[in-house]
């Protein structure tokens, strides 16, 4: 029996008591919603989350510059500088933390393809590959081809377990998915899904607000609420169990992305890293990223707009731009590091405020879509646990090998499918030139399946001294699984 009386005088407390204003004209099922929407929430949490958010609203607008250092040479690795005899190091120790069971990937895949057009997980958008293959699979085989290269290096079959976050619209399309194409042909208990958290929307005054009569408005917390639904929904323990000690975490929408990358995890591990970043090289002084630096000591994102285009601009002795390490989402932590996170920080982290259109119910009762910002949604970065590492490393990597966004329609003419599939076939005809094979002029898409080749190894015996002149060369094997709802 809900207490209409208590549950009214303990919202008052907290100045949220008009989340009640329309109980008189709700149904029973109507009210048990609402109560069930009030009661998942934490209101003093909430309460200090708004205001320590709009604090930082309030905060001096001062550009970071005097504040900021470069990455330091001693925790700094770049790929493409790299003798190639000390990557193979690094990889091969990769394969065998991953053959011996002691790696993970984390998938941050709450997002929907709305801007692309969708309505499914963005993880599923097909990207019209040769092999129509969508993100999910394409992710899923590169994982495949880990642990068989792990296999063939130390003769024992490990596993990387592979866990993803969704949120509360993509985790029953994304389990569907999966099953139907019967999980891309990994062991279906070595993948976990589980749900980020969201947060109330608030106006400009705190009060939350209601996006139907009995529906709280809600946004996922962003892509830092991975730490507390690791720790909350008994990833960390599942990990704790496994042995798994070192986690690949990246976002879904990146078609290059080297899914649990032994090189990354190998270094990482021998540089005895707590947390690692991957990053590419500014393409420009001014282009729209955050750069990985210290501020006041300690390693963070820096956003393109917290610093001076004097700033942006300063090169250092090589040439290169002294702040160049581009952000892309794409990060290393140890298993004691997440759990230290979990258990000590995550209530630290910093709180961002986006100013939103948000539909909600006036006082009229009535649902208004509104044409300009009338509230804020919270969210949590992923990379603002930086702070809090004991020895952080980064890796820069080479954009053309590891970094393809899809983010918009093919109408925006960048980060979208036509640039992603582009990409992909430029890659990929680079692969299979290096191994021996050769391209007319008619060829104009090239994909190679991950089940193959991971990173363009192993080609050789399959493309060496051929010459392709078909307009689309796809390296396909037997091992390829049907595709089931791939064709959005």
């Amino acid at each position: 029996m809900i207490n209409f009386e208590n549950l009214k005088e303990k919202l008052a407390r907290y100045g949220q008591e008009h989340l009640l204003n329309f109980w008189d004209q709700l149904n029973d099922e109507e009210r048990k919603q609402l109560v069930q929407d009030i009661q998942e929430l934490d209101l003093e949490e909430i309460q200090s989350f708004f205001k320590r958010a709009t604090a930082s609203l309030e905060e001096s607008s001062a550009k970071l510059d005097d504040r900021m250092e470069a990455i330091p040479e001693s925790t700094f690795m770049s790929i493409t500088r790299t003798d190639s005899e000390k990557l193979k190091v690094y990889e091969q120790e990769g394969l065998m933390q991953i053959a011996n069971n002691r790696v993970g990937v984390l998938l941050m895949a709450g997002g929907q393809g709305t801007r692309l057009g969708s309505t499914n997980p963005k993880g599923m958008y097909d990207i019209k590959l040769p092999s129509r293959k969508s993100l999910f699979r394409v992710q899923g085989e590169r994982i495949r081809k880990l642990q068989e290269l792990a296999k063939k290096l130390t003769g024992k079959e490990g596993n990387i377990v592979w866990y993803i976050m969704t949120s509360e619209h993509t985790m029953v399309p994304t389990r569907k998915y999966f099953k139907e194409n019967n999980y891309f042909g990994l062991r279906e208990e070595n993948i976990l899904m589980f749900e980020q958290g969201s947060l109330p929307c608030f106006d400009f005054d705190g009060k939350i607000l209601l996006d139907e009569k009995h529906r709280i408005s809600k946004a996922p917390d962003g892509n830092g609420g991975i730490y507390r639904a690791l720790r909350d929904m008994g990833i960390l323990d599942d990990m704790n169990r496994r042995g798994v000690l070192y986690l690949h975490a990246h976002s879904v929408d990146n078609i290059l992305i080297k899914v649990a990358d032994p090189i990354f995890i190998g270094y990482c591990a021998k540089q005895n890293a707590d947390c690692a970043a991957k990053v590419v090289e500014k393409s420009h002084p001014y282009e729209a990223v955050g750069v990985v630096c210290k501020v006041d000591g300690k390693f963070q994102v820096v956003e393109y707009s917290e610093i001076t285009q004097k700033t942006a601009e300063l090169k250092s002795d090589d040439g290169r731009l002294k702040f160049n390490a581009g952000n892309i989402c794409n990060h290393f932590f140890h298993a004691d590091f997440l759990n230290k996170i979990g258990s000590t920080y995550e209530k630290e982290l910093k709180l961002h405020v986006a100013k939103k259109k948000i539909p909600f119910v006036d006082n009229s009762g009535k649902r208004i879509t509104p044409e300009k910002p009338n509230g804020i949604k919270i969210e949590k970065f992923v990379f603002d646990v930086f702070e809090f590492a004991e020895n952080f490393v980064t890796v820069e990597v080479a954009r053309d090998v590891e970094f393809s966004a899809l983010k918009n329609a093919d109408s925006a003419g960048k980060d979208c499918a036509t640039t992603a599939r582009n990409d992909i076939y430029n890659l990929h005809r680079k692969y299979i030139e290096k191994a021996g094979g050769n391209f007319t002029e008619s060829v104009q898409e090239v994909e190679i399946s991950p089940l193959i080749s991971y990173a363009g190894e192993g080609l050789e015996s399959i493309v060496k001294g051929k010459v392709f002149d078909t307009t689309t060369v796809h390296l396909t094997c037997a091992s390829e699984m049907p595709i089931k709802n791939g064709h959005l």
